[in-house]
């Protein structure tokens, strides 16, 4: 297990224009409409517990169910995000907005500690009985991780105080003793919630859940099956809308999964908690179980993007290489909950094989979910589009909305980890932190520009000189990297699992250089994923690009192809969202002024063109149009 851990956000200053343009959107922008949002569609009435409570906003599904069963989840990752915001500066009207929630769940909570509001208002006699479908803990964990947020940025404990008594209720339901539920959530959550709360408190009772609650998932007989039984006793009964227990990864034991399968933000989730109790228990076959989960994603089932799950029908996964572009669901939550998981990867090996997923999903996946003025989201993140799609200014679900602002106000614990004899520099953008390292305090600062250049300086000042390690994530996509320490170069061929170390006494005016050359390059996907066939992706440094209508007028963009001998050449546009580097190269372009039919036995003839591709997370910011990620070429 490593010995890394990573450095609090808090701690982290976000200099580089990137990140600091995203961050500030995130603080000014987009948490103060969602609370808006929230508000205006009853979210926040909800917690209230209205009596008698009003008619459903979002009626019942045939199969009985409402997404208004997980609307304290939304609160909770309001406040989760509101919180982090917070860290970065204080803000009056936020803490009292988060206050206000935190007094209603607070009035709203049972005398033996149970909080959820759909059941505390509408169906209070079957709390705990559909543990299956309806997200009770998902909804506890959701919120929890709003009150640790909440608790570790202010020091005010009354909303964590109310979670603990929740949990309290929680823990004396479920788990292995005798008169006890040996129940799990259908929806992953609350395990790696319970987590954030065992390392911040240290009580074991919190770990012990969490053992719990991954040990006995998929255990037969299955629970779910049992309250299901249960419950049509008394209702009648009962169909599954699915066809076996895959959905929520409760198909057979976790230590026996070898497949990816279902819901791609449960098992994001999952896998996530799975690899925090790894690492803190040392169980060395939950670790293997990961590990195995992990190359399954990899090889098999991940978008270009770092998108994750192709389907909508069941949010999630289906079949190896099924990763169609247009009908691509790749909900921007799983995308967010990859780079969850990675960083607990990362943080079992300190392997720079997770640490490029997690930039390839921070980059493209997850922050494509989130429009340029921060308050238009992305649900789903097709690779390609004919124009139809377009951004939301809200959702009949707004998971996605909350996850992407929490993750950017975060972002900042995404880049450095620490150990006693070390520190590791995972991402770059330019930022800054002080940390403890050999027991001397040290001052670090990255300046760069990155993404868009790969010319990257860390001024490395400890208060007196001291000997310890500085190891810098080598990506995965880098090719012909230079380092040198003061103007001295160093070997970079003993990189080792994506990581040079440099290890030396270190003394204040320190100075690595880290030049990782950015070409632009074509990607090919795996002959398996037939959508991809005679098609080829666009990428320089972290970013996946892609091709859009207003880059390319003239109609559709299906209409380009790219020769493969074409040259891409990168543009620094100064004139596009603040600046970008755009990519271009000599194209052809489909005629299709001359045809009069549907089918003809001529083929079409080409017209010169130039192709301009985009970074893909900015894509359907400037109006509707086609777009697409996979370009045909040509020889």
């Amino acid at each position: 297990m490593s010995r890394y851990a990573p450095v609090n956000f808090p701690a982290v200053k976000l200099e580089g224009k990137f990140w600091h343009e995203r961050l500030e959107t995130v603080l000014t922008r987009t948490i103060p409409s969602q609370h808006k949002k929230l508000a205006e569609y009853t979210i926040l009435d909800s917690i209230k517990l209205p009596s008698p409570p009003p008619p459903l906003r979002f009626p019942r599904h045939p199969n009985g169910f409402t997404v208004q069963v997980f609307w304290d989840s939304d609160v909770g990752k309001w406040i989760e995000a509101a919180s982090y915001a917070l860290a970065h500066r204080r803000d009056e009207d936020i803490e009292a907005k988060i206050e206000a929630i935190v007094d209603d769940l607070e009035k709203a909570q049972a005398d033996d500690g149970y909080l959820n509001c759909w059941y505390l208002g509408r169906e209070p006699e079957k709390r705990w009985t559909n543990l299956r479908d309806n997200h009770e803990m998902y909804n506890a964990g959701h919120l929890l991780e709003g009150a640790v947020a909440y608790f570790q940025v202010t020091g005010r404990r009354r909303f964590l105080e109310v979670m603990e008594r929740y949990l309290d209720h929680i823990y004396s339901q479920f788990g292995t003793e005798p008169g006890k539920r040996r129940g799990y959530d259908g929806h992953e959550e609350i395990e790696l919630a319970v987590m954030k709360l065992y390392y911040l408190t240290g009580d074991k009772k919190h770990l012990d859940f969490v053992t719990y609650m991954i040990n006995e998932r998929g255990r037969q007989p299955h629970y779910f099956d049992i309250e299901r039984q249960a419950r049509e006793a008394g209702e009648g009964k009962q169909p599954y809308v699915f066809s076996n227990y895959e959905y929520s990864q409760s198909h057979k034991p976790v230590r026996e999964q070898d497949k990816v399968v279902g819901h791609a933000v449960r098992a994001m989730y999952l896998y996530t908690a799975m690899a925090d109790l790894a690492a803190e228990i040392d169980d060395p076959d939950l670790k293997h179980a990961c590990q195995v989960l992990w190359d399954d994603v990899m090889e098999t089932k991940m978008y270009v993007t770092a998108g994750l799950g192709p389907s909508a029908q069941n949010e999630g996964f289906t079949h190896d290489f099924d990763l169609p572009n247009q009908t691509a669901y790749a909900e921007t939550c799983a995308s967010v909950a990859l780079i969850f998981w990675a960083q607990r990867m990362l943080h079992l090996d300190l392997d720079g094989k997770y640490a490029d997923i997690l930039e390839l999903a921070m980059f493209n996946g997850a922050l494509s979910g989130l429009s340029r003025d921060g308050e238009h989201y992305f649900y789903a993140n097709p690779l390609e589009s004919d124009g139809t799609p377009t951004r939301w200014d809200w959702h009949t679900c707004p998971c996605c909305t909350m996850n992407v602002s929490r993750l950017v106000a975060s972002v900042g614990g995404y880049f450095v980890s620490t150990a006693d004899d070390g520190v590791a520099f995972h991402l770059y953008g330019g930022i800054a932190t002080d940390a403890e390292i050999a027991g001397t305090k040290v001052a670090l600062r990255e300046v760069s520009t990155y993404p868009w250049s790969g010319d990257i300086k860390i001024h490395v000042d400890p208060a007196s000189p001291a000997a310890f390690d500085v190891k810098l994530r080598i990506p995965g996509w880098s090719s012909g990297a230079k380092v040198s320490v003061n103007g001295q170069a160093v070997d970079i061929s003993k990189t080792v699992n994506g990581y040079l170390t440099i290890n030396r006494t270190w003394a204040k005016g320190d100075v690595v250089s880290l030049d990782l050359p950015m070409p632009a390059v074509r990607l090919y996907a795996h002959p398996g994923v037939i959508m991809d066939a005679g098609r080829v992706a666009l990428k320089r440094g972290p970013l996946v690009y892609c091709i859009e209508e207003v880059d390319n007028p003239g109609g559709r963009v299906q209409r380009l192809k790219l020769p493969r001998s074409a040259e891409l050449q990168a543009e620094t546009r100064a004139d596009l969202f603040d600046g970008v580097v755009t990519l271009k190269a000599k194209a052809l372009a489909i005629k299709e002024g001359d045809w009069k039919t549907l089918y003809r036995t001529t083929p079409p003839a080409d017209d010169t063109a130039t192709l301009t591709a985009l970074p893909y997370y900015l894509w359907a910011n400037r109006g509707q149009g086609s777009m697409m990620v996979w370009v045909p070429e040509v020889q």
